[in-house]
C-alpha cells in the first residue's frame, strides 16, 4: 500500500471536508430620521453607507455649494438638485442589497473638497435626510437644534389641538361644516327655514335651518349614495338643559336612517339658542322628497322633538 506524503494527505483532507455555505450579511442598520455628518480634514476617506429603498425619498443637504455630483446609473433614480442639496428616489430597477456609489464635490475654495457615500438598497427602510456640515457641530449648535425641535413639536401639538377643537372629531359633512368648508362655493346648501315646522309638544324650536347634500362614490352593486346633512339653530323652550344625543331622518314613505353623527355635543341652556347638525347616508333615489327630522337628548327622560318639512338641494 503506497504511503501518502504529508502534502498529499493535506490535499485529500481539504477535498473531502464539507463546504459551508457563506453566511449572508445582515441588512444595513437604518434610521429614518435626520443624520448629521460633520466633515473635517481628518474625516476618513472611505465611502459612508446610507440606506435607500425604492419609492422612498432620501435628501442630502450641505452648508457649501456643490460643483459636481457623480451617480452611476442615474437613470434608475428620480433626482432633483440645487446648489446645496440633492433629493433622490430609487426606482424598482434597484435590487435589495445593491450598492451604488454617490460622490459630491464642492466648489473651489471649500474644504474638505468633497464627500462620497455608498447607497445601500435596504429591504424596507430609507434614510430620510442626511445633513452635511464642513466642521464639527458645537455644543451650542446641538442645544439650539434640540430647542428648535421642541418648539416645532409644541407647534404641531398646538395645531393638532386647534383642528380637533374646530372639528370636534367629526368627519364627512360634519367635519367640513366644523371647518367652515360648507357654503355657496362648495357643497350645495339650501335654506329650509321657512318650510321647517315644529310639532306640538316639542321642547325645542327651530329658529333657522339649512340642509346640505354631497355626492359620494358608487357603492357595491352600482347604486350611488349621497350624504345629507341638516343644520338647525335650536332654541330650548324647556326648563332644563338639553344636550343632543342622536337624530333620525324619516323619509316620505316611513323609512328611517339613523344619523352617522351629531355635532356639537354641547348643552343648550333653557331659553338659549345653539346650532346643531346631523348627517346620514342614503341612496340617490332615497334622497328625494320631504323628510321629518327627530332629535333626542342625553338627559334622562328626554323625549323626541320632531321637525317636519325638511328638504335637500
Amino acid at each position: 500500500m503506497p504511503v501518502l506524503s504529508s502534502a498529499a494527505l493535506l490535499r485529500l483532507v481539504l477535498l473531502t471536508a464539507p463546504v459551508e455555505a457563506p453566511v449572508p450579511s445582515a441588512p444595513l442598520a437604518c434610521e429614518a430620521g435626520t443624520h448629521h455628518l460633520a466633515l473635517t480634514a481628518d474625516t476618513p476617506g472611505e465611502a459612508l453607507a446610507v440606506c435607500i429603498h425604492p419609492g422612498k425619498p432620501t435628501h442630502f443637504f450641505f452648508d457649501a455649494k456643490l460643483a459636481h455630483v457623480e451617480l452611476p446609473g442615474r437613470e434608475r433614480f428620480l433626482v432633483t438638485r440645487d446648489d446645496t442639496g440633492l433629493a433622490l428616489v430609487p426606482t424598482q430597477a434597484l435590487e435589495k442589497g445593491e450598492r451604488v456609489r454617490l460622490t459630491f464635490s464642492f466648489q473651489e475654495g471649500t474644504e474638505p473638497a468633497g464627500v462620497t457615500f455608498t447607497l445601500v438598497v435596504h429591504p424596507s427602510e430609507a434614510a430620510g435626510l442626511v445633513r452635511v456640515t464642513r466642521r464639527p457641530r458645537s455644543l451650542d449648535s446641538y442645544r439650539e437644534g434640540e430647542r428648535q425641535a421642541r418648539a416645532d413639536a409644541q407647534a404641531c401639538r398646538a395645531d393638532k389641538a386647534r383642528l380637533e377643537a374646530q372639528c370636534g372629531g367629526q368627519r364627512g359633512l360634519l367635519g367640513l361644516r366644523a371647518q367652515g368648508l360648507l357654503g355657496e362655493d362648495g357643497i350645495p346648501s339650501k335654506d329650509i327655514t321657512p318650510g321647517v315646522t315644529s310639532r306640538p309638544g316639542n321642547t325645542l324650536a327651530s329658529m333657522k335651518a339649512l340642509s346640505y347634500r354631497s355626492d359620494t362614490t358608487p357603492t357595491e352593486g352600482g347604486r350611488e349614495v349621497v350624504r345629507l346633512a341638516v343644520e338647525q339653530l335650536l332654541k330650548n323652550l324647556g326648563s332644563t338643559p338639553w344636550t343632543p344625543a342622536g337624530a333620525v331622518l324619516r323619509g316620505p314613505r316611513g323609512e328611517e336612517w339613523k344619523a352617522l353623527g351629531v355635532w356639537p355635543l354641547e348643552a343648550i341652556a333653557p331659553g338659549k339658542e345653539h346650532p346643531v347638525m346631523m348627517e346620514v347616508e342614503v341612496t340617490e333615489e332615497e334622497a328625494r322628497g320631504t323628510f321629518t327630522l327627530k332629535w333626542w337628548g342625553q338627559e334622562a327622560g328626554s323625549g323626541g322633538d320632531f321637525f317636519d318639512g325638511v328638504t335637500f338641494p
